[in-house]
């Protein structure tokens, strides 16, 4: 008899550990990259990404994340994405230069007035066009930042020649947009910002607001100037290494479809959000916010079209032709025209606002 209840004992007990071992198997683990900060509104949002997707699977898929660049940095993220280093991946186009030479364009200085504006065309952008340079992964959505604005630790910055020479943390395309404005663009990464503010090895630098109290320069940055006839942003990409969407069975798949599309919605707000934040957080720590006449913002608008030349011209050194080129500009252009009266229709809070 008590043989006969130690193999029974014996039986469930491999019964439960084959169960559990069974269903261990079914579940789907990844791997989402981030460099934001833990604490940064963007790497929340996507955090609450990776949550979202666990509960409309059902726990089918657990995705394990890594901010603050703990898996991938900011200039691999791509690389890590497409080798399988990271499932998932979050960056912009800044950090590799070239990499993205279509989808660049929407980082020139298009008079994009809002995040929420340069959200949605990014998204509209992508799926018009379809650039073979995201060919390798498997793209979730894009986002973009609210316009850039000038700010400095000691020099106001109210006319065109305020800038003249003067040293400001710029990458990418826009420290050729600095560079039009008649600034000095310094490639110094954001981690390094306060110290290099406090040193004096930049006077300051041109980005989007939310850099600002994202990067708690609020006892140090004391001026702030939105351009925003230039209107520029840094465009980002969340996307999927290839094969790991490939092996998603097919219903799993449409849901990372679904909350995809609902968190660049989502992250359209949160960047008007994080903008009119920082500005509240920007004036509290006794920042100056300085807006141009319109008949200066025009002057600072026709003073960045050589940037648009040279995109030109290195786009046509790549083999594209000038009229497809013309169509990246015109189809932007439009969207930004759309979705902008869309702000104004739904009411979305808008960031800036006349003094």
């Amino acid at each position: 008899m008590k043989k006969r209840m130690v193999s029974m004992l014996l039986f469930f007990a491999l019964f439960l550990g084959f169960t559990v071992h069974l269903f261990a198997a079914d579940v789907i683990k990844m791997k989402f990259a981030n460099y934001y900060h833990p604490s940064h509104m963007n790497a929340k949002v996507a955090s609450q990404f990776c949550d979202e997707i666990k509960k409309r699977t059902n726990g089918r898929v657990e995705i394990t994340y890594f901010p603050g660049g703990t898996l991938a940095t900011h200039p691999k993220m791509f690389q890590a994405v497409s080798t399988g280093v990271a499932d998932i991946g979050l960056a912009n186009f800044a950090a590799t230069r070239g990499r993205f030479p279509v989808m660049e364009s929407l980082d020139l200085p298009l008079g994009f007035p809002s995040g929420w504006v340069s959200t949605h065309v990014a998204n509209d952008f992508y799926n018009k066009f379809k650039p073979k340079e995201f060919d390798v992964v498997h793209v979730l959505y894009f986002h973009a930042c609210g316009p850039n604005v000038v700010y400095t630790a000691k020099t106001p910055v109210r006319k065109l020649e305020d800038l003249r020479g003067v040293k400001l943390r710029a990458v990418s395309r826009v420290a050729d947009i600095v560079k039009a404005l008649g600034g000095t663009p310094m490639p110094v990464e954001m981690a390094d910002i306060y110290e290099s503010l406090n040193k004096g090895v930049v006077e300051g630098a041109y980005g989007p607001f939310e850099q600002i109290m994202g990067y708690k320069l609020g006892d140090i940055v004391k001026y702030a100037t939105p351009p925003l006839q230039v209107g520029s942003v840094f465009t980002f990409y969340v996307v999927m290494n290839k094969a790991k969407w490939s092996s998603l069975p097919a219903d799993i798949q449409k849901i990372f479809t679904d909350v995809a599309a609902e968190w660049a919605d989502k992250q359209a707000v949160v960047w008007n959000d994080i903008d009119r934040e920082s500005i509240e957080y920007f004036k509290k720590s006794g920042g100056q916010l300085i807006y141009l006449t319109q008949e200066e913002g025009n002057r600072w608008k026709k003073a960045v079209e050589p940037v648009f030349t040279d995109y030109k011209k290195d786009m046509m050194a790549k083999g594209l032709k000038a009229s497809e080129i013309d169509s990246y500009f015109q189809f932007i252009t439009a969207r930004i025209g759309y979705w902008s009266n869309r702000e104004k229709e739904l009411k979305v809070p808008f960031p800036y606002k006349s003094e």
